[in-house]
């Protein structure tokens, strides 16, 4: 089938490149480039990347625009609100990385991390003018476990491209209902900081933001990021962290240097 996808962050670079594989991409839209990193240099986002190394036509308009009309468009991680004269243009599938109703939004998987949940999945739906309430043509849960975000973000891609091969020629939507719904802020600064009086919430709160956001706290009175981390008979230890201004390293060599 030939597509449009509507897709910026790293979840939609990969389900970009996993659709590729089957299907005639007509187009990309994502969002403008933007500074990114401790330089601020600007920076193409993640799939645009993508659709460059597979020859796919790039538009990155402030608002979205149709480039050219296509019977679908799959939406993925893609941070731009699609206003309804284009979801009368064509249908529009979003791919979103929750059991919706749960975990509406912004950060879907971070919450659900944090909030403890045992599984999460993947929810097609058909984009619709209010927040992630379209009706549903698939939705697949899998178990979070240890997981941190980023193996969480790779298990939805993966499943996403699955489920969007079943509906993309012919799907059948199921009212998504209000019951049970959720909703997953942006995450920010305040849900970066971490609490080691609270060891579990610690541990959660470094695989929801890893490897991605990183959450930080303070140890022999330095600012330092936790990328890596367990719980051990209860208490939360540190594996691999970064101190201000330093790269990544074991906890282990942060305390030789700290003593």
């Amino acid at each position: 089938m030939r597509l449009g996808v509507a897709a910026t962050a790293p979840l939609g670079a990969d389900v970009l490149e996993r659709l590729a594989r089957t299907n005639e991409i007509a187009f990309l839209l994502t969002r403008p480039d933007a500074p990114r990193g401790r330089g601020r240099r600007l920076a193409a986002p993640p799939a645009k990347e993508a659709a460059d190394r597979l020859g796919i036509p790039v538009y990155q308009p402030e608002r979205p625009e149709l480039p050219e009309d296509v019977e679908r468009v799959v939406v993925c991680a893609y941070g731009l609100y699609i206003p309804p004269r284009l979801l009368d243009e064509s249908l529009w599938l979003n791919v979103h990385p929750s059991l919706l109703p749960r975990w509406r939004g912004a950060a879907p998987v971070e919450r659900a991390i944090l909030a403890g949940d045992e599984e999460t999945g993947v929810t097609i739906h058909e984009t619709v003018a209010e927040l992630d309430a379209g009706p549903i043509a698939a939705r697949e849960p899998f178990a979070i476990g240890d997981s941190d975000a980023g193996a969480v973000f790779e298990h939805a891609g993966r499943l996403a491209a699955d489920l969007l091969e079943r509906v993309l020629l012919e799907p059948t939507f199921t009212p998504q209902g209000e019951e049970g719904a959720t909703y997953a802020e942006k995450i920010g600064p305040d849900d970066r900081r971490l609490d080691l009086d609270d060891p579990l919430d610690a541990w959660r709160r470094v695989r929801a933001l890893s490897p991605h956001i990183g959450a930080w706290t303070e140890l022999h009175g330095r600012r330092v990021t936790i990328w890596q981390a367990r719980l051990e008979d209860g208490a939360f230890v540190p594996e691999v962290v970064q101190p201000e201004g330093r790269g990544r390293m074991g906890y282990d060599e942060f305390l030789r240097g700290a003593r």
